[in-house]
């Protein structure tokens, strides 16, 4: 299977293992998954109906998409464990190459592999590259004109899509300022962030701040660092204030 565009929707053939667990039991194991990118930002797995483990057990619901045409709902079903809607399928989708997949809901399952690793929060994009560069440049940090980070040995981290992101040694931050929050975040590539609130003056600045403690082993430069939004603070680079950015964190 090739590259196939219709609309917003792009599908191309994957090309690792995947396997798919719930409540213990393997639910699909296949080295023909299939990428679909339902949104722009990131793919979707949809993978062939004769490579599951598990029952499909029809719950009588339907779902459509303007793009992929009308979906059967279906019960994930295995040695016990159900999970309720988590299926559906295109029998008989305007895109062909869809009708003998199946759409598992990522948030239902409870673990999906890539190979013999784990992969959270959505399927990894072939097409999203994640560089980590050290750097003598020189970063200032301001919120509402007060310093808040001043450093000469960032990382900075360059993501397909996404605005560099200036990561500092907490050394070089004001922790004082800082108060860690309940707010956690996952990414694929990264791992888990943990955020804090920033406070200047009299007015607090929630989870403006976040960082990787135990990041993944592709990002593990950033281990231990923190960032800013660059979206919502001012940020001067070798002494210029960088324009803010717009993306979905704006």
């Amino acid at each position: 299977m090739g590259e196939v565009q219709r609309g917003r929707v792009k599908i191309e053939a994957g090309h690792k293992r995947v396997r798919v667990y719930l409540g213990g039991q393997l639910v699909a194991d296949t080295t023909r998954p299939v990428l679909v990118w339902e949104s722009p930002h990131y793919p979707t797995y949809y993978l062939p109906v004769a490579d599951l483990h598990a029952k499909l057990e029809p719950t009588g619901n339907s779902r459509r998409s303007p793009s992929r045409g009308d979906a059967l709902e279906y019960d994930v079903v295995i040695d016990g464990a159900t999970a309720a809607g988590a299926a559906l399928c295109y029998h008989d989708s305007p895109l062909t190459e869809l009708n003998d997949l199946v759409r598992l809901d990522w948030n239902k399952m409870d673990e999906w592999f890539e190979e013999d690793e784990p992969v959270y929060v959505h399927p990894r994009d072939p097409y999203t590259r994640v560089d980590i560069l050290g750097s003598s440049r020189h970063v200032r940090v301001e919120i509402d004109g007060v310093t808040v980070a001043d450093s000469h040995s960032p990382h900075i981290l360059f993501e397909t899509g996404l605005p560099a992101r200036y990561y500092l040694p907490m050394t070089d931050v004001r922790m004082d300022l800082l108060r860690p929050t309940d707010t956690h975040t996952s990414c694929p590539y990264k791992g888990t962030a943990d955020y804090w609130t920033i406070r200047v003056g009299d007015k607090d600045y929630q989870d403006y701040v976040w960082g990787y403690r135990t990041p993944l082993p592709e990002s593990q430069k950033v281990a231990g660092l923190v960032c800013f939004y660059n979206e919502k603070v001012d940020i001067y680079l070798d002494g210029e204030l960088l324009e803010r950015p717009h993306s979905p964190f704006s």
